[in-house]
Formats: C-alpha cells, sequence, structure tokens
C-alpha cells in the first residue's frame, strides 16, 4: 500500500513526513504523519523502535505535530512517532460533519457495527493492523515492528488504552493524557457507542478501558497524567477514577496515575509532560 508524500520538513534533526494513502479498512484515502529521528536517517540509518500517538476530537494529524512537542524528545531518544488521524474524511455520510463529538473527526478507535458507519468507521482496524503494516513495508530500514508503543490524547487516550488492553503483547507500553477511561459511562461514549455500536451495553464494554483492565495479567506498564483544572475531568466526561479503581480491584500493578494541579486539556498540557511519556515509552521499547 503506497503513501503519497505530502510534504517532507526538517526536525530537530530529523524528518518530519506528511503521508497519505488510500485505506482498504475505511474506504478513504488517509492521511498520518510521520517523524523519523536523526538515528534513523544518520549513516543510511537503522531501524528504529516506534510511538504512535492517537488525537482526540476534532483533531487531525497535524494538531499535536505542531503542538505536542514531542519530536525533541523523540529525536533525544531515537523513537520514531506516528500521528494518525482520527476518523476517514471523505466518506459523504448524511449528518457525519453536524456534530463535533461524533462522525468526522470522532471515530473513537472503534469498528463500528451500525449502518450507515460501518462501512467506512474502521478505525480500531486501521490503527491496530492496516496503517503499522503498511508503515513498516514502507520503511523497513528505520522502523521497527518488533518495538512498538501507544499513547494518546483524550479520545485518543481511551484508544490508547483499550487497544493496549485488548492486544496483549502487541504494544511495549501504553500512556495516555487526560483519557476518556470509562466511555460507557460518560456522555461522549454513550454517544459515540450508540451510533456507531448499537444499543447493545455489553457491545460497548468491549471497547471500555475499564471494562477491560479487569481482565488484564500482568504489569500494565501505564502512564496516564489528567490536570485537575481540566473541565472535560471536572464534568464527568473522563472518569480515570473509576479506571484506577478497577485496577486495584483487579489486583492489577504497574499503573502509575498523576494528577496534575491546575492543568487543563489543552496542548499547553501535553506539550508540558510530553517528555515524560516518551521516556516511559523508551523505558520499554529498549528493554
Amino acid at each position: 500500500m503506497a503513501f503519497e508524500t505530502k510534504a517532507t520538513i526538517a526536525n530537530f534533526g530529523g524528518k518530519l513526513l506528511k503521508l497519505q494513502h488510500q485505506s482498504s479498512g475505511t474506504n478513504t484515502p488517509m492521511d498520518v504523519n510521520l517523524f523519523l529521528p536523526p538515528a534513523a536517517l544518520i549513516n543510511g540509518g537503522h531501524k528504529v523502535p516506534v510511538l504512535i500517538y492517537l488525537s482526540g476530537l476534532t483533531c487531525t494529524p497535524q494538531n499535536c505535530t505542531e503542538k505536542g512537542f514531542f519530536q525533541a524528545h523523540a529525536a533525544a531518544k531515537g523513537i520514531a512517532l506516528v500521528w494518525p488521524d482520527t476518523s476517514p474524511r471523505g466518506a459523504n455520510i448524511a449528518g457525519e460533519t453536524e456534530s463535533w463529538d461524533f462522525g468526522a473527526g470522532a471515530g473513537f478507535y472503534v469498528d463500528a457495527t451500525q449502518d450507515p458507519w460501518k462501512g467506512f468507521y474502521r478505525m480500531e482496524s486501521y490503527i491496530s493492523t492496516e496503517l503499522p503494516s503498511a508503515l513498516f513495508a514502507a520503511f523497513p530500514e528505520q522502523l521497527d515492528a518488533e518495538r512498538v508503543s501507544i499513547t494518546g490524547h483524550s479520545m485518543g487516550g481511551h484508544g490508547a488504552l483499550t487497544l493496549y488492553l485488548k492486544n496483549p503483547g502487541k504494544y511495549r507500553s501504553v500512556s495516555a493524557f487526560a483519557p476518556i477511561a470509562n466511555p460507557s459511562e460518560c456522555a461522549w461514549g454513550k454517544k459515540a457507542f450508540t451510533g456507531y455500536l448499537g444499543e447493545d451495553t455489553a457491545q460497548w464494554k468491549k471497547h471500555d478501558a475499564t471494562e477491560l483492565v479487569k481482565g488484564w495479567k500482568g504489569d500494565l506498564k501505564a502512564l496516564v497524567d489528567v490536570g485537575t483544572g481540566d473541565n472535560f475531568y471536572k464534568q464527568g466526561q473522563l472518569l480515570p477514577e473509576n479506571f484506577e479503581k478497577a485496577v486495584k480491584e483487579a489486583g492489577v500493578q504497574g499503573l502509575t496515575l498523576r494528577y496534575q494541579p491546575d492543568y487543563d486539556h489543552s496542548y499547553f498540557f501535553m506539550s508540558s509532560f510530553a517528555g515524560d511519556h516518551v521516556e516511559h515509552a523508551a523505558k520499554y521499547l529498549f528493554a
């Protein structure tokens, strides 16, 4: 599956590639940004580990690339970064652009089972299987398919946690900024899950980190940051306390959950702790 390179930008000694390819899963073109650190380029380069970042509601690959400030930390550690899109674009489904929290820009990292979404909104399969397979095939000398971690923000934090929990061994570690940690119990999640998955709440639990972690075995290798000044946290959209409780009740080890005083939901928050999350990934990617 060939990628078209839309732009190549020098960045912290590495290269930021703005790519596009035709997805067989979403049946649309998909944009993705890839940062290759200096280690992947010097003297012909060598394979480097990969950190996938999943963005939040309304975002595109550009938002975190430009405002998250991950590249400097990744360049220093020798880690490639991947920023996928948050949904298909141009599916031309009636109503897909009417809401900021459902449809375009809000794929919720699930494979839809309901019409008319199921023919296009297949973001779980796209992120976990199709995109990495395409990237590793396109960049075999630069990207190490055996060393991959995942992180994300808000809806993307939900995606990172659930994909990690549903695919033991696929990712070396997981981290999240202000994740929607119990979507079955918040307004954002209920709206998205009803639309994409239907009314059966048993199906929702298969995409809910708070439910999935109850069956986890071994070290969780998870870092989660939440800002206490985050209005969405205060409104009950994130519910990290439910996730933390489920982890404790299941006897699962390896969760570091930090409540950062006064930080909000924005890229000011993420950029402040991006280095910690790259460091967390590096601890396991280079183990």
